[in-house]
């Protein structure tokens, strides 16, 4: 990605798929060359919504489900994901789970995966020099908005509509990303994989911020599920990754370099 001493073009978009809403802020580059790649990457998007998608009856995930179709016969990027998911439940020691009350369902690793690989597709262009995709909350940086100034992400605080627990700041690295889990937004939704029931646990959010975020996503998640105590001595112990716990009684809970990306 290139550097300018100039305030760098903007494109903007934002699109609805996944059910979600996935916003576009791509600085730098010829706006022909990154409208192309952008109308690419959400193209991208769908094709992923269309794949992975366990609301789809037809979609490749219900369809290996069902023993319909082998891994083999599906899209290459059905068994990439599955064996990304597979390292992060290993990683995880099956925190991370792609078993959903039975059932295959490798959504919990699939969004975060899809907004990287955006991402990177957009990164790519010549002359940009930076990106910000935002998925549903969970956020891809790669590069600088331009003019010294790092991309800083504002973390939501589930237990105050409209405030923000914490603002991350990019300064200083090329790459971060910032994944949320909790139940503020969709309920309990998190699986216990112990159960293969909700997770009950003391947190309302879980906060984790690394370089990848198909990584960062899968870690909220399974963090999340084992609860602040267990999760938070979990996130100390993996490199590279810091994280912000709220629990229900209003504890907000930090990895000890967490204040370093805080700005």
């Amino acid at each position: 990605m290139a550097d300018s001493a100039e305030a760098p073009a903007a494109v903007r978009h934002a699109e609805e798929t996944m059910g979600t809403v996935f916003s576009f802020d791509v600085r730098g580059g010829e706006p022909a060359a990154v409208r192309a790649a952008l109308d690419e990457a959400v193209a991208g998007l769908h094709r992923v919504d269309e794949v992975f998608s366990t609301y789809r009856e037809d979609s490749q995930i219900s369809r290996l489900q069902r023993g319909e179709l082998t891994v083999a016969q599906c899209d290459p990027e059905v068994a990439e994901v599955l064996e990304l998911a597979a390292e992060a439940e290993r990683r995880s020691d099956g925190w991370f789970s792609t078993s959903y009350r039975g059932r295959l369902d490798p959504t919990g690793i699939v969004k975060g995966w899809a907004v990287e690989r955006a991402a990177r597709r957009l990164a790519d262009v010549p002359g940009v020099c930076g990106v910000n995709l935002n998925g549903g909350g969970d956020v891809q940086l790669l590069g600088t908005p331009g003019g010294q100034r790092p991309w800083r992400v504002g973390v939501a605080d589930p237990l105050r509509p409209g405030g923000l627990a914490a603002v991350v700041s990019a300064g200083g690295v090329d790459e971060l990303s910032v994944a949320t889990s909790g139940t503020a937004e969709r309920g309990d939704h998190i699986v216990d994989p112990r159960t293969g029931r909700s997770a009950v646990t003391d947190l309302v959010a879980v906060t984790v911020v690394g370089t990848r975020l198909t990584w960062v996503d899968c870690w909220a998640t399974a963090a999340f599920a084992m609860g602040s105590r267990e999760g938070l001595a979990w996130l100390e112990s993996l490199p590279d990754v810091e994280a912000l716990l709220i629990t229900a009684g209003d504890e907000v809970r930090c990895t000890g370099g967490l204040a370093a990306r805080l700005g």
